[in-house]
């Protein structure tokens, strides 16, 4: 746990229960802070019934004495509108941060020479598995490395820094939102496609929020961005025209000046002096498909920067394993694979899937998010049929008229089931059963978690049926 510096008998607020707040309602307490807490939620709340931040309705806090409300990223802080307990804050003139701020804070207080190392990635898509390639490369070549943030355990339930430590941090745009004195020693941008505008208003709004990572950076500070869409683009040319700290572009699409890139599966480099071939990462089973060789440029770069050597970096590489929920193999029965890629929520991550396999059998659907499926008309020349799920549905029907065989199924073990039937059936050499929905999952499950273990417990049900009926 993160003891933060300088809170103690100040008081503070937590509104928003999940596991990102009660790391920061236990951190804040265990530095000796009094804090007061709230969650929407009863069963949120019933669990604070034992524990020194009991849940007390934010009408009974002490807003006057408040030193700041910590939200959590979850909860709405401009768009569509700032939550009530937002608009609170702002009108009792109290600050409103997040975890990530609490955790800033905390590395802060160290001397230059003491302080622990943070590196930073966000970016719509990629970004879990970047960091856990970072993570795994670095613990590889011996460095004392903790991983999380928006993975695994919340920042702040982190072991306590030492001069040693490197902590590498998935960031989510929410949480860049509420954090301003985070430095990150290699900040990585990975992409930004059109996602979560509902929040940040507009595509401008958005692209801000996760330009934030690169705030404080100094002289000696690594800014890593990918160079593959046009809005990272800009970000990079901007932070290269500031010159404030050392920019290195990455790219899956082609040779590079300078960075890091992959072309046709193999990792190149020019960085801060040297240059050449890293290595061959085609073979490499969890990180298949072209989207992860924009990942695996992204992680060599950090790693060189971090100061691995580019051949310990990609032999790393080929003993990672993918995480669950990202393109993972759930199952297969004979010629018929079943993946798992509910990670998926936007388009933009769909694409990638859909862009590494052919005979697809694919489910989609859940809550839509901006612009839903069009741009994955070009793709469906890969995909047999497409099977609906969820809110997007009908939607997703009418987009995709025309490109593709479209069967609505209304929820996914309806869909599994009848995609695993047609998969069985098609004669080609291999087929695959894909879910990518493209989408998020809260209309029918509590995140996208949930939803793929459900696509797992359902793919690993059919297999086991042909089984049985061979």
């Amino acid at each position: 746990m993160i003891i933060i510096p300088k809170v103690q008998k100040k008081k503070f607020a937590v509104f928003g229960l999940g596991a990102t707040g009660v790391a920061a309602a236990e951190a804040l307490v265990a530095s000796g802070a009094d804090v007061f807490t709230w969650d929407e939620s009863p069963t949120a709340r019933e669990k604070t019934a034992n524990t020194e931040y009991r849940a007390e309705h934010p009408k009974e806090w002490p807003w006057g004495e408040l030193a700041a409300v910590v939200l959590s990223p979850g909860v709405p802080l401009t768009h569509p509108k700032p939550h009530a307990i937002v608009r609170k804050a702002h009108a009792e003139n109290v600050e409103v941060i997040g975890d990530i701020e609490l955790f800033a804070r905390a590395v802060n207080a160290f001397a230059e020479n003491a302080r622990p190392r943070i590196i930073a990635i966000t970016g719509s898509n990629g970004k879990s598995t970047t960091t856990a390639l970072i993570g795994h490369i670095l613990k590889d070549a011996g460095f004392h490395t903790v991983v999380g943030g928006n993975i695994g355990e919340p920042a702040l339930a982190l072991p306590e820094p030492d001069p040693e430590m490197v902590y590498v941090l998935e960031l989510s745009s929410f949480q860049l939102d509420l954090a301003t004195s985070l430095r990150a020693n290699i900040a990585v941008l990975l992409n930004v496609s059109p996602d979560h505008l509902d929040r940040h208003g507009d595509m401008a709004g958005y692209v801000a929020a996760k330009r934030r990572i690169f705030l404080n950076q100094t002289a000696d500070d690594w800014a890593i961005v990918g160079v593959d869409d046009a809005e990272s683009q800009g970000v990079c040319a901007a932070l290269s025209a500031e010159g404030a700290r050392k920019v290195v572009p990455i790219s899956s699409e082609g040779s590079l000046g300078r960075g890091v890139f992959s072309l046709a599966g193999k990792l190149f480099y020019n960085l801060d002096g040297k240059t050449g071939e890293a290595g061959d990462i085609r073979a490499i089973s969890g990180l298949r498909g072209r989207h992860n060789w924009q990942n695996a440029s992204a992680a060599l770069a950090a790693a060189m920067a971090a100061g691995v050597s580019p051949a310990l970096a990609v032999k790393a590489m080929e003993r990672f394993e993918s995480l669950p929920h990202r393109m993972e193999v759930v199952a297969r029965a004979g010629a018929v694979l079943f993946v798992n890629d509910s990670k998926a929520t936007n388009a933009d991550a769909a694409a990638r899937a859909l862009n590494s396999y052919d005979e697809i059998f694919w489910i989609a659907g859940g809550r839509p998010k901006e612009g839903g499926v069009l741009s994955l008309r070009p793709l469906m020349s890969r995909v047999r049929r497409a099977y609906l799920i969820g809110e997007a549905a009908e939607a997703f029907e009418a987009q995709l008229e025309g490109a593709t065989v479209v069967v609505q199924c209304g929820d996914l073990e309806r869909a599994v089931a009848q995609a695993a039937r047609d998969a069985m059936q098609n004669k080609a050499l291999s087929s695959v059963v894909l879910l990518s929905p493209a989408c998020a999952s809260y209309d029918q499950f509590k995140n996208f978690e949930e939803r793929g273990n459900e696509f797992r417990r359902l793919a690993q049900a059919a297999t086991r049926s042909a089984g049985e009926a061979a």
